[in-house]
């Protein structure tokens, strides 16, 4: 009879040192899901602003001093694009709104908390408005705790102690996407993969920086050197030199960018070739195309980028 109850009362230790110990780490282990989420959702966040930051000179947001109104579909599609690109990062974190222009294409009623971010661009106010995923949405049961609760306790129920020393296992580290970084403050074109920087002038810089824009904006699009260039094509390039004149690199004129467009996409090819020397599959994707053949083929060539997404470059201002 004796031994039945001393029986009952240490299965009952034993399971309460089992319980106490689970909610002790599984509570740890909440705590730690829910650091880690307010971590990602800050990085996230910021990394969703600068993006828009150094964007800002390519959209239509309007001007108070020059009475010109929002252009609500070109920020729709903008805004639908870069949550398509924050989708496939998996990145917790979605734009809601650019100066009042709301995301109507893929609301997803999941994400909260909104968060309201704003700067100032070519002295226009600008407002973005980002949501979160819910901090609950990060919380998981952790089957480890439960394993470690249920031998931990049987330690403790046994009076017996042991240490057991592991080395966290070091990931490899994830090998570098391929991005385009334009620098503006510098004047540059940098190769993230082996940080090779090489020089423009300023028409070619200018011509590139636009072109890389259009050509994601409008990946269908067709540009003949014989041709002058699209009006779209026209003014990105004149926004990016007016960039280079506040940022003091120079004081002349609006160059003709329709003039001498050859010579501009030779400039441009060479400062390629030399940026991604010996890995030519990585160059491709930003290599204005050469014209094939002479005659009626080379007529018909198109200078156009194809294939280029708004994550395989970056814009800076540093």
């Amino acid at each position: 009879m004796n031994n039945k109850i001393f029986s009952r009362i240490s299965c009952r230790r034993l399971i309460l040192l089992i319980v106490t110990a689970f909610v002790v780490l599984q509570t740890a282990v909440f705590g730690g899901q829910i650091i880690g989420a307010l971590a990602l959702h800050h990085q996230a966040n910021d990394r969703v602003y600068e993006r828009i930051l150094l964007d800002s000179f390519y959209l239509d947001v309007g001007n108070d001093a020059l009475s010109t109104s929002v252009n609500e579909q070109d920020l729709r599609s903008y805004i639908h694009s870069l949550n398509a690109d924050l989708r496939e990062q998996r990145l917790p974190v979605r734009v809601l709104s650019i100066q009042d222009v709301h995301n109507t294409y893929d609301f997803n009623a999941d994400y909260s908390h909104p968060i309201i971010k704003s700067f100032t661009s070519s002295e226009q106010h600008v407002t973005i408005h980002l949501a979160n995923l819910p901090l609950l949405t990060y919380l998981h049961f952790n089957l480890p705790s439960l394993v470690v609760s249920i031998f931990l306790g049987l330690a403790l129920y046994r009076t017996k102690r042991s240490e057991k020393s592991t080395s966290p296992s070091k990931r490899a580290p994830k090998p570098l996407t391929p991005i385009l970084i334009v620098n503006l403050e510098e004047k540059t074109l940098i190769n993230n993969i082996d940080n090779k920087v090489v020089n423009l002038q300023n028409k070619p810089f200018c011509f590139y920086a636009a072109l890389l824009q259009y050509c994601i904006n409008h990946p269908n699009s067709t540009l003949s050197h014989q041709q002058d260039i699209p009006n779209e094509l026209s003014a990105l390039c004149n926004r990016v030199f007016s960039r280079l004149i506040e940022l003091g690199h120079t004081k002349r004129k609006r160059p003709d960018f329709n003039a001498n467009l050859d010579k501009t996409l030779s400039e441009i090819r060479s400062a390629l070739d030399e940026l991604y020397i010996g890995q030519p599959t990585l160059k491709e994707k930003y290599y204005p195309p050469r014209a094939q053949g002479e005659g009626s083929r080379s007529k018909q060539h198109s200078f156009a980028l194809r294939n280029l997404k708004a994550s395989d470059i970056e814009i800076t201002h540093t």
